[in-house]
């Protein structure tokens, strides 16, 4: 009776083995036939069988085990009948040892979830008509030879991005990315810092998680989505003046129930231009100052977002969202040309010296192009601004956001997203040397042409009326001035 019970225990015992490798591993293959043909799980024969075979499956143990069982070979009689306690020592003994192997498998896993991916973007523009002499602060190639800032370039690399990222074990994922496009001064195509981080899961079924390090700042849809998935070239001037490059250093909570995440995947795996996943809700703390910028008046800025996507039950998704951060800011002061003709520094009051109000709330909402889409932000709040009739940095409120209509087309030619936005912006931008005041009231009129997965191609007709926010030396050319302008945008998107 004892050896029936090891003949029927031994099958189990190898599957069960093999189920807790996941999968097959060449690298694990001997180790696992030696502790079963040591236990007695499969005889010798079935041993040398199974190790000829260049990668072993469920299909082969199993078989090999129930061979074992069914078969009256004298090798099988010949087995010694096990007592209770040498059976209950041999099963413990093959679940350290599987375990052991487990472990080997997860410490190692992190080289077959590694990524490395990117994309580049390759942008042209040409004047069409308007002012003369200015300048698109979000884009160098936006200007004519009277531009400040040697912004006749037509031809621009605006980003050069390179993806690093993986899973360590099942509780930790990391992600760095650096952009080989930024500027430093004059120079162009210098490499930049923009994420370095952690996800510290809390939980297995990643529900619950903590990032840690240089992220994106959970406020604002647009802010969120990757400039890769972005259909207008630049965001909106009302949320993006927010967070200087959306990015900063600090720590953050993101709460994501089940259902959650695969509607989030759903959306992303449709190409419906979606933010990624940053939670239903997002708390979390950081310095302040921007990316690449250390904190200057030891406060540490707090956000909050809250974000939901409902499907409908023909499929069709709509996300509504509500955020707002709090914090002191602590703008940069620098030279400017005045309307006079002079050059002037701004004055930083008394009281301001540790950072000014720096505080929003928004609201977001997206109804997915599934084909047609609405995407529409708007946030008001308090913000550090210049007062050029005062020369001094003052306290001022904001109010602004878009509104974006959008289409998705699939055809044999590849999928087209014909789009009309509209921004406005009644604020200033903190972060521009100075805090300028910036006032946007733009029209695009676009489409994106994705002729494959690899490559996509954008043309933009703009109309900018807004504030110029860069500012140079140049006698008789006062900084800040309004423009009022139309211009032809291109970008070639390589994806890879």
């Amino acid at each position: 009776m004892k050896t029936m019970t090891f003949r029927f225990v031994k099958p189990l015992l190898t599957i069960s083995m093999l189920a807790a490798l996941a999968q097959p591993a060449a690298a694990a293959d001997k180790d696992l036939l030696d502790i079963l043909l040591g236990n007695g799980a499969i005889t010798q024969t079935q041993y040398d069988q199974l190790l000829v075979k260049d990668s072993l499956n469920a299909s082969d143990l199993a078989a090999g085990a129930e061979v074992g069982t069914a078969s009256p070979a004298p090798a099988e009689t010949a087995l010694p009948v096990l007592k209770l306690a040498e059976l209950e020592e041999r099963v413990e003994r093959n679940e350290v040892a599987t375990q052991e192997l487990v472990a080997k498998r997860v410490k190692s896993s992190w080289t077959e979830s590694f990524q490395m991916r990117g994309y580049l973007q390759t942008r042209y523009t040409s004047m069409l008509s308007g002012d003369e002499g200015i300048n698109l602060w979000s884009d160098r190639s936006v200007g004519d030879a009277d531009s400040l800032g040697d912004a006749d370039k037509n031809f621009l690399i605006r980003r050069a991005r390179l993806v690093f990222q993986g899973d360590i074990g099942t509780r930790l994922s990391f992600y760095i990315q650096p952009d080989l496009a930024s500027s430093a001064s004059t120079t162009g195509n210098v490499a930049q810092m923009r994420d370095a981080y952690g996800d510290l899961y809390l939980t297995t079924d990643k529900i619950h998680r903590l990032r840690i390090g240089q992220s994106k700042v959970p406020y604002g849809f647009e802010n969120l989505q990757s400039s890769s998935n972005r259909l207008t070239l630049d965001r909106n001037d009302a949320f993006n003046s927010a967070v200087r490059d959306e990015r900063d250093l600090g720590v953050f909570y993101y709460y994501t129930p089940a259902e959650v995440q695969a509607n989030f995947k759903e959306i992303a795996a449709l190409g419906l231009k979606h933010s990624g996943n940053y939670g239903m809700f997002g708390l979390g703390a950081y310095n302040g100052q921007g990316a690449n910028r250390g904190d200057r008046n030891d406060n540490q800025h707090v956000v909050a977002r809250l974000s939901y996507p409902w499907k409908f039950a023909d499929g069709q998704f709509f996300e509504a969202g509500v955020q707002a951060y709090n914090g002191k800011y602590a703008p940069t002061t620098g030279a400017y040309r005045g309307a006079d003709n002079v050059r002037r520094t701004p004055v930083v009051p008394g009281q301001y010296a540790d950072g000014y109000d720096d505080q929003r709330y928004g609201v977001s909402a997206i109804w997915y192009p599934q084909p047609f889409g609405l995407q529409a932000e708007w946030n008001w709040g308090d913000t550090p601004a210049l007062d050029l009739a005062t020369n001094t940095i003052m306290q001022e409120k904001l109010d602004g956001g878009y509104v974006q209509a959008m289409m998705k087309v699939d055809s044999e030619y590849g999928t087209f997203f014909p789009f009309l936005k509209w921004q406005y912006f009644d604020g200033a931008n903190k972060a521009e040397t100075n805090a300028p005041l910036n006032e946007v009231q733009d029209l695009e009129l676009g489409l994106e042409w994705q002729i494959a997965p690899e490559a996509e191609v954008t043309a933009v007709w703009h109309h900018m009326d807004r504030n110029n926010l860069v500012t140079g030396n140049r006698s008789g050319r006062p900084d800040y001035e309004l423009f009022d302008a139309d211009a032809l945008r291109v970008q070639v998107q390589f994806n890879y």
